[in-house]
């Protein structure tokens, strides 16, 4: 089995602001005992600024982008000697893997990604991933290391993600973790927002990864510290588990999905969105309002109503054509555009998360 693990800001740190060792050290033992059982693993580990912060001895994490980037330059090579210095201990090699959106949107970069990290595997290396905050400046793609921890599960084709939250899991009304999902659009009201001082997610981001992961095909985990990897690979969990559909996307459309730079976006009402999840086509009638300029065969990505996450798709009009008759219907679309089709996102060319 491979696996995905996904190690956020705060986990590293306990309540009073130092490095949790040991937590870092169960971790260390438990992937030890994974690999002598020849799974696979990865880590997906962020926490680059909070230990820069820590290493200069600043009190706060900085807002400026520029002042973030030297901090984490910094931050990384003491993280680094974080894992180095705790998994060497279990006699275990940690490779840093520093990555960029660009690598998932050039085939030729993705391929090479892939196989440095498969070859980490290979030489029995674990490999410590990241996104490159020193030189990357905008945060669209992956927005957190949450969706780096999806396309890296993606790419190398992983079999489950683990990922360790301060929330320890998805929480219900009354504050209870909720022990399985199977439709993550019926827990999307439990979304509490971003909680964390260093990290720049939250349930919300973790929710949205879920929803793309499940219909990767890949099961997923939100958990908390006092988990065990160990536990979680019997089946086991104290966190959530989100079950993968019973219908995965195909390969096409799971290349669409995680390949494909978006150049816009499209907000759908509730009756388009239930039509598209049901393997419908995208019609103008269930379109209220268009994000972005982009022209026909250009990828768009999908919100619903509230604003969520809910699919990506190759469109057959440009966001101007769009604009002209989105809520429209039938004839009136054909004749106000002079064209024979009503679909702006044919079913075939349309990944529903």
């Amino acid at each position: 089995m491979l696996l995905v693990v996904k190690i956020g800001s705060n986990l590293i740190q306990i309540a009073e602001g130092d490095i949790d060792l040991s937590f870092l050290s169960k971790l260390a033992s438990h992937v030890k005992v994974l690999k002598q059982e020849g799974h696979r693993v990865l880590l997906v580990s962020s926490g680059a600024v909070l230990c820069g912060v820590k290493k200069l001895g600043l009190k706060e994490r900085p807002k400026d982008i520029s002042l973030k980037q030297a901090i984490a330059g910094v931050g990384q090579a003491y993280l680094m000697h974080l894992y180095d210095m705790v998994f060497s201990n279990y006699g275990l090699t940690v490779g840093q893997a520093l990555l960029t959106a660009d690598i998932f949107r050039d085939k030729e970069k993705f391929q090479n990604a892939k196989n440095a990290l498969e070859s980490m595997l290979s030489l029995n290396i674990v490999p410590v991933i990241n996104e490159n905050d020193t030189v990357a400046i905008s945060e669209l793609l992956f927005g957190d290391n949450d969706f780096l921890a999806v396309y890296t599960a993606y790419m190398m084709g992983a079999n489950l993600m683990v990922f360790f939250s301060t929330a320890g899991g998805l929480l219900d009304e009354e504050g209870k973790i909720v022990k399985e999902v199977e439709d993550v659009d019926k827990v999307m009201n439990l979304v509490k927002g971003v909680n964390s001082s260093f990290g720049t997610g939250g349930m919300l981001s973790k929710l949205t990864v879920a929803r793309i992961a499940v219909r990767l095909g890949i099961p997923m985990v939100i958990t908390g510290k006092e988990d065990s990897l160990l536990e979680i690979l019997k089946g086991t969990t104290r966190g959530t588990y989100f079950k993968p559909t019973p219908k995965p996307l195909k390969e096409g459309k799971k290349a669409l999905a995680m390949l494909e730079e978006a150049k816009g976006a499209l907000y759908v009402d509730e009756g388009a969105y239930r039509a598209i999840r049901q393997g419908k086509s995208l019609l103008p009638a269930g379109i209220f309002k268009v994000e972005g300029v982009f022209q026909r065969g250009d990828v768009v990505v999908i919100y619903n109503q509230r604003g969520f996450l809910v699919g990506k798709g190759r469109t057959n009009l440009s966001s101007e054509e769009i604009e002209k008759v989105m809520g429209k219907r039938g004839e009136e679309v054909k004749k106000k555009l002079r064209i024979n089709f009503e679909e702006v996102i044919h079913a075939d060319k349309l990944a529903v998360f």
